[in-house]
């Protein structure tokens, strides 16, 4: 039996929702163990492990987001493949996706670890932190292999209507972490570095889970023959999955200069600022399982000409992240207190006091304006579903001079807690120009098609 998912038919709020509950699910294990890697290198290590994890942040979400921006574009491809009915496109997409995984994955294994220390300066990470900061990064950046083989597998799987696989492997792979994590930074006593080194092998254990399955499916399982070179392929995949993987890095620059300006801000502050940081990932579960959802959705019915469909589809993705951004908001601003002070340990009680304020702040301000969040990821993966990636770039680099004109405006004044807005007014600007540009983009394909229907 086949768990892939064919979203051409159906109620759109019913598809969207199931496809992304197993995704929701599986984002909160993925989340689990960052929170649970996070409040253990907090509380075995202490407050300046948790500081240097976060100077160091906004790095490791750029190769991060570099993976999942090629996985993601190239999964574009598939997905409209799917929707088409051509098995044997699917495998070509899929076997030639592996071969550009695989070259991206060294190449930026080599770039990451030659560039670390002008990294490293350009964000002012503090001399005291700069060590630990550096070790961290260098054991996740030398595991980057794994990330990439993850993303590209459970990516594969979910163009094709399989969410329920990866939230398997998300499962096993938050359990292993959190078990090697307690016994490398309590039992062995090797610090930040035990934490990295559980982070890069839970991944490798979902990437495997993940192709195990892709092997074991005959839809999906491509021989030799679909991984041999084919140029316009290539340009295709690559076409859609640059503007994507940009999008991700331009995002990470803005980080990483806002970040800049917080290391330069004090101890409890920078820990305040990680502690709610690694909540971020807590917040935005559900909206990139609705995008994840929707990317799929709109590809497949892309794919098929559905053009109604796909609207239909965004109105209910839009009242899914409607209620669910409502909901986590409230928890988030009833117990958020409580949730960021299991990140901070110290023994000094006005440092821990001061970062603990710090960080609820920032909670606060993000859970208010959540919906904004959710809106900029459902407009922007209805866009690269629809094979639009470049938009998706254009909004990336809106975010950027946002997230950095604000922060570093702020930043100028000394005004230590105005810097928490600019988070904010990045998802602002985004999602205003990507619903702009998705219902531009939507009214001429609906006017094309009113006028192929007059012509027949």
């Amino acid at each position: 039996m086949t768990e892939n998912q064919n979203m051409t038919k159906g109620r759109p709020l019913k598809l969207l929702f199931f496809f992304a509950l197993p995704l929701m699910f599986g984002n909160i294990f993925q989340q689990l163990y960052t929170v649970v890697d996070t409040a253990i290198v907090g509380n075995g290590v202490g407050m300046e492990a948790l500081a240097a994890l976060g100077t160091v942040d906004w790095l490791n979400w750029m190769l991060l987001g570099i993976a999942q921006g090629f996985t993601q574009g190239f999964s574009v491809r598939i997905s409209q493949k799917y929707g088409e009915g051509d098995q044997e496109g699917v495998k070509k997409a899929i076997g030639t996706s592996a071969r550009l995984s695989v070259m991206i994955a060294l190449v930026c294994m080599m770039l990451s670890q030659l560039c670390l220390p002008l990294f490293l300066q350009f964000l002012r990470v503090p001399a005291e932190l700069r060590g630990m900061a550096e070790l961290y990064t260098r054991i996740l950046f030398g595991g980057l292999g794994a990330v990439v083989f993850y993303n590209f597998c459970s990516s594969v799987l979910r163009a094709v209507g399989d969410s329920k696989t990866p939230l398997k492997a998300m499962i096993v792979a938050a359990v292993t972490n959190i078990v090697l994590d307690l016994l490398a930074v309590f039992a062995l006593k090797w610090g930040i570095a035990g934490a990295a080194a559980a982070t890069v092998l839970s991944q490798c254990l979902s990437g495997f889970l993940c192709a195990l399955k892709i092997w074991k499916t005959p839809e999906l399982h491509f021989g030799k023959e679909h991984l041999r070179a084919d140029g316009v392929l290539e340009k295709t995949l690559i076409k859609i999955g640059t503007p994507v993987a940009a999008q991700n890095i331009i995002i990470s620059i803005g980080g990483m200069a806002v970040q800049m300006i917080v290391n330069g801000f004090g101890m409890s502050f920078i820990a305040g600022f990680t502690a709610t940081n690694k909540l971020y990932g807590i917040l935005e579960i559900a909206a990139i399982s609705y995008g994840y959802a929707v990317t799929t959705y709109v590809g497949q019915n892309y794919g098929a000409s559905e053009r109604k469909r796909i609207k239909r589809g965004i109105r209910a993705a839009v009242a899914l992240s409607v209620i669910t951004s409502a909901l986590i908001a409230a928890v988030m601003i009833l117990f958020g207190r409580e949730i960021t002070m299991l990140f901070i340990s110290s023994e000094n009680p006005d440092l821990a006091a001061a970062a603990g304020n710090t960080a609820y702040f920032y909670l606060c301000i993000m859970s208010v304006f959540l919906l904004v969040l959710y809106l900029l990821y459902v407009y922007r993966s209805a866009l690269q579903g629809m094979g639009n990636t470049v938009m998706a770039m254009i909004s990336g680099i809106i975010e950027f001079v946002l997230r950095v004109g604000v922060a570093f405006l702020i930043g100028m004044t000394g005004y230590e807690t105005g810097i928490l807005c600019a988070e904010v007014v990045a998802w602002f600007g985004a999602a205003v120009f990507l619903m702009a540009a998705y219902y531009i983009k939507i009214a001429r394909m609906m006017k094309i098609e009113e006028e192929q229907d007059a012509v027949s």
